[in-house]
């Protein structure tokens, strides 16, 4: 009886602990996974965030925040297809959330779908329309396609809904900036300076501005302070170097674009501005040789029989050290290197090379055939390699663009008279002297003034 007891025991407790093995723990919910996807994703565990949204979408496949939460976890592992992938089925099953359209919009902005983009921007706004993110992140976008108007607008009311915001108030000054608004942009770049003193963003873009305005000792010490904040920026080497060359500091400049190039070795524009100090330093054939890499790596013309005369010659031998010397600037290398053509024909044809000068320089008119200065320069350039013709072509050219060009007129009435054309020459003499240019006048009273005048009345 007792073994019988013992037996039904050993049975009960055997399929007590059968059961206890059997059946399986207790398993995570949707919200679970969720939660831990929440916490390993602040945690900066994206591949375990990953794999808990994942579990979670598994156990819950229509739940759209589950579905934003791994889009924004792919975009911290630079899956942006996958994310945008996520952020579809987010807007599917929640097409209420703002927040999953502004960050399609990023991605869209990435991918250069502007269209796109905008589209996301604008319904993100649609549906919260007080948000500063959403004004900021489209203004971003419109700049990317060049419209910077309505990207200006973007930035204010941005600000205007977050004053606070340092990065949305160096946006509305760098809009400003290429709006040619250097003021606007300088007192943007004061207020986020004032909240974050030490943001080198801000203190490059005053920089910047203030290199604009020809305040260059206080644009010097902003690069300075920008530089010591972030050492390897070779944008911040390249700007101080813009200013210092611009203050006639080519040695001091050469350091800064020696570090741009450094840092960044495809920098063109910073080759470019190399170049034009080595130029300036006397060290031609390394001048010649940057300019060259800043032409390659961005992207015959015939001439008249040239004639000279000992008149043109001393006539404009000071037209033409004024164009190199003072009325050329160190500028920044715009996209189409039309500078750098012009800087490098300038250095060939003071070397002696005019056949590859007029290359460079015909280059730069295909370039910008808009601009008066840059046919004015040719103009004097062939007409220092005797192409008279040529020259008073140009002349006309730059007039045609820009009535007040009072050198382009005085260059005009030295080769018409030396032309023969004297009537004509000593009215343009006498226009050019009215806007300013008073070596005309030299030329007045020694050629014009010549013939016989009746005597006054007594």
């Amino acid at each position: 009886m007792r073994t019988l007891h013992v037996s039904l025991l050993f049975l009960y407790l055997t399929a007590q602990m059968h059961s206890s093995f059997a059946q399986p723990a207790q398993t995570q919910t949707a919200t679970d996974y969720f939660n831990e996807g929440i916490q390993k994703s602040a945690a900066k565990d994206y591949p375990g965030a990953l794999q808990a949204f994942t579990m979670s979408i598994i156990q819950n496949p229509e739940n759209g925040p589950s579905y934003y939460n791994q889009a924004l976890t792919k975009i911290s592992l630079n899956d942006i297809q996958g994310a945008n992938l996520d952020l579809d089925l987010a807007i599917e099953f929640t097409p209420g959330d703002a927040n999953a359209y502004l960050y399609r919009g990023i991605n869209r902005t990435r991918q250069e779908d502007f269209r796109g983009a905008m589209q996301d921007f604008n319904r993100a706004i649609e549906l919260s329309p007080n948000d500063a993110l959403f004004y900021y992140n489209r203004g971003l976008c419109r700049l990317q396609i060049n419209y910077t108007t309505t990207a200006l607008a973007d930035f204010t009311k941005a600000v205007t809904l977050a004053p606070s915001d340092v990065m949305m108030l160096i946006a509305r000054g760098n809009c400003k900036m290429q709006l040619t608004d250097y003021k606007g942009a300088l007192a943007d770049y004061n207020l986020s300076l004032e909240k974050s003193p030490n943001k080198p963003l801000a203190l490059a873009g005053r920089g910047y501005a203030r290199f604009k305005l020809e305040d260059y000792k206080n644009a010097i010490l902003d690069f300075n302070r920008a530089v010591e904040l972030s050492k390897d920026d070779p944008e911040l080497y390249y700007r101080r170097g813009l200013v210092k060359s611009r203050l006639g500091e080519f040695e001091n400049a050469l350091t800064d674009f020696d570090k741009t190039v450094q840092l960044n070795p495809n920098h063109f524009r910073a080759l470019f501005s190399r170049g034009f100090c080595k130029s300036r330093l006397g060290n031609v054939k390394q001048a010649v040789a940057d300019i060259d890499k800043s032409i390659e790596m961005g992207t015959a013309n015939k001439t008249n029989k040239a004639y000279y005369s000992d008149f043109i010659t001393a006539s404009t031998l000071q037209l033409f050290g004024s164009v190199v010397q003072d009325r050329y600037k160190a500028t920044e290398l715009a996209d189409d290197r039309a500078d750098a053509y012009l800087l490098r024909g300038l250095i060939r044809n003071s070397e002696g090379d005019s056949k590859l000068a007029l290359q460079d320089l015909n280059r730069v008119v295909e370039l910008s055939p808009t601009n008066a200065e840059t046919y004015f320069i040719r103009g004097v350039v062939r007409s220092s390699l005797g192409d008279q013709k040529g020259a008073l072509i140009d002349c006309n050219n730059t007039i045609k663009l820009n009535p007040r060009h009072a050198e382009a007129y005085y260059l005009r009435g030295i080769i018409r008279f030396d032309s023969g054309d004297e009537a004509a020459a000593c009215i343009d003499l006498s226009r050019s002297g009215e806007l300013g240019y008073s070596q005309a006048y030299k030329i007045i009273s020694t050629k014009c003034n010549a013939a016989s005048r009746p005597t006054a009345m007594r």
